[in-house]
């Protein structure tokens, strides 16, 4: 080959590693200036996921919320968050033991020390029987329900001490009431004697206790009209007990 072809061959393998390194200077420089606004396009459409579904969850709108955080997930620690609001609707809201338990358990793989790893851990532990409860056919309780029967028990316990407090007072008002009654009656059986002369408490019961052994009771019952038991007024009225 002569010297001019030659130089001609090595001319065209030089000019393809320069279009070739400059292609490549190129690509990267695009990248380079791409993958921050890849990065902000990423988050801005994540935060606007998550806020349609927190709006959607807000609303009662779970099916659709669930959907939203659904679409949001990406399994990058950031996606914790998503798994434990995921996790919280299922629990509380669909009584779905079993899918929060999923949520639960991929919330603390992504962020084993997050904000929400004690409470996760709890969750899980209660999940799991209460799927194992579910699937064996027995009924279990929600969070939200236990708090609801909670305070229905709580007003309905002090409605029921409401109401029974004027049954308890009733027999002692009652007692206090048998009792005036007793001294209402008693007053009304109580008997009255005019004193006559040469009477004395003694002889007065005597008269109508058939013993002088029941003067002191006469006089408790004349106490206030009988200024001297040894003298004794004549035509006085006495109340005989």
């Amino acid at each position: 080959m002569s010297s001019a072809a030659n130089f001609a061959v090595r001319s065209h393998v030089a000019f393809g590693r320069l279009r070739a390194k400059t292609a490549a200077c190129v690509w990267l420089s695009i990248f380079s200036v791409c993958l921050p606004g890849c990065e902000r396009v990423g988050s801005s459409r994540y935060a606007q996921l998550m806020q349609d579904a927190d709006s959607k969850s807000a609303r009662g709108d779970f099916a659709r919320a669930i959907n939203l955080y659904e679409a949001a997930l990406d399994d990058s620690p950031r996606s914790a968050e998503v798994h434990y609001k995921l996790a919280l609707l299922y629990d509380d809201k669909l009584n779905d033991p079993v899918s929060a338990l999923h949520h639960f358990k991929r919330c603390l793989a992504l962020s084993p020390n997050g904000p929400h790893a004690n409470e996760v851990k709890n969750s899980i532990k209660r999940d799991e029987i209460a799927a194992l409860t579910m699937l064996s056919g027995d009924s279990v309780i929600t969070r939200s329900e236990a708090a609801r029967l909670r305070n229905e028990n709580l007003t309905l316990h002090k409605e029921l001490e409401a109401r029974t407090a004027p049954l308890r007072s009733a027999p002692e008002k009652l007692h206090v009431g048998d009792a005036n009654s007793k001294k209402i009656a008693s007053k009304k059986n109580d008997q009255t004697y005019v004193v006559q002369p040469g009477d004395t408490l003694f002889s007065i019961s005597r008269k109508f206790y058939n013993s002088p052994k029941r003067w002191k009771e006469i006089l408790q019952a004349n106490k206030k009209s009988i200024r001297d038991p040894k003298d004794l007024t004549v035509g006085q009225t006495l109340v005989i007990p």
